[in-house]
């Protein structure tokens, strides 16, 4: 499956994970200045490489987190367009911005597997569980309408 407006926007994927209190795991951007530098994990997707398998390979490369199990993903898929003046290197690309899928994950390990330095690059300088309500309000102005769709479509895997 490929997102409408291929070729404008980079093929992505979002991961919100849960914890068993139905808390979310968000992750502060390295070097990124507040106060909008908290987000999900999410990350491109390899030419032909499954969805499902993009989700799991870029949970483990950003926190670490190999114990999960599937809650469930969005219907289609959610964009957002780069700001004018985004120096970041998907845009310098020729990106207009990023068409994700997101998925919901419940975790299931002990949080001594979370592991920001595990696999370099490293994209987060520290995380916390939080409430899934809070995430727009946290992740950069561009995004915010992303999350927002995010929240509404994950809100009933916040109970525990």
């Amino acid at each position: 499956m490929t997102p409408d407006h291929a070729g404008e926007y980079r093929p992505n994927v979002g991961i919100v994970v849960f914890n068993g209190a139905g808390q979310v795991w968000f992750g502060r951007r390295i070097g990124a200045p507040g106060p909008f530098n908290w987000q999900f994990p999410q990350g491109g997707v390899d030419e032909g490489e499954d969805l499902l398998a993009a989700a799991r390979r870029e949970l483990v490369e950003e926190t670490g987190i190999v114990s999960v199990s599937l809650l469930g993903r969005t219907k289609g898929w959610i964009t957002y367009d780069f700001p004018a003046d985004y120096r970041g290197g998907k845009a310098a690309r020729g990106y207009r911005g990023q068409a994700q899928a997101w998925f919901a994950f419940r975790f299931e390990g002990e949080e001594s597997e979370i592991d920001l330095a595990a696999y370099p690059p490293i994209e987060f300088e520290a995380w916390r569980w939080g409430n899934l309500e809070e995430a727009p309000a946290l992740v950069v102005p561009f995004k915010r309408h992303a999350y927002e769709q995010v929240v509404d479509a994950f809100r009933h895997f916040g109970g525990a």
